[in-house]
């Protein structure tokens, strides 16, 4: 199957996490042809409105040089939501975005552990936000056709913190799903494990193939 020309990837790791964990689906999509690369930061020494805006800044440089698409893991894709609706109306806007298990509304677990010092720490005011139900129903969606891929392999026990819901582990299916994305997957796949899944992967590469025979065909 043919490549898609000059096709810029960035990938943005979850809470905890760092651009390492990206490196298996980089990898993949390096060996489609496409131009990967990762953003890093740290909850516990930055706030969220200092990683979204460097992530702005980053994503800006990007779009200066073509086509390009962002793929968010859990609080990744967060930090790109906010960061792609603060760019100004000038800045090319992502080709696509991949919301892997990336919450849409607030997080039950960052709920539940708010009070807990070491993941306040861990955290900073990032484990606040995605706790808080106002905050995080006022970031609304992106201009860009979203797909969000859900893991389902986490255990539905019903006197668990999921409550009997389809779950990853650490976010349940109807935290990461929203009526603004324009399909949504389900994969037994582990929160954690989401980057690094061949079956993630295979995924988008070939939604974006399929983007880029439609836009060949109009």
């Amino acid at each position: 199957m043919a490549t898609i020309p000059k096709m810029k990837v960035l990938f943005v790791h979850g809470l905890g996490r760092s651009p390492l964990s990206g490196w298996p689906l980089l990898r993949q999509l390096n060996t489609a042809g496409f131009e990967v690369g990762s953003f890093g930061y740290l909850t516990s020494v930055e706030s969220f409105s200092v990683i979204a805006k460097r992530l702005a800044e980053r994503i800006s440089n990007i779009a200066s040089q073509g086509e390009y698409v962002l793929i968010g893991h859990s609080l990744g894709g967060v930090l790109i939501r906010v960061a792609v609706n603060s760019l100004p109306a000038k800045v090319r806007r992502p080709t696509q975005v991949f919301l892997l298990g990336s919450p849409c509304r607030a997080s039950r677990l960052a709920q539940r552990f708010g009070g807990n010092p070491v993941f306040r720490w861990l955290s900073g005011d990032c484990g606040v936000l995605l706790g808080s139900e106002q905050w995080m129903s006022r970031l609304g969606s992106i201009d860009s056709p979203t797909t969000g891929i859900a893991g389902v392999k986490g255990v539905t026990w019903r006197r668990g913190p999921f409550g009997g819901e389809p779950n990853d582990g650490i976010v349940t299916l109807s935290e990461v799903s929203a009526e603004w994305l324009v399909d949504q997957v389900k994969l037994p796949v582990v929160h954690t494990l989401l980057p690094a899944s061949k079956q993630v992967a295979g995924i988008i590469i070939e939604r974006l193939r399929q983007a880029h025979a439609h836009s060949e065909d109009a």
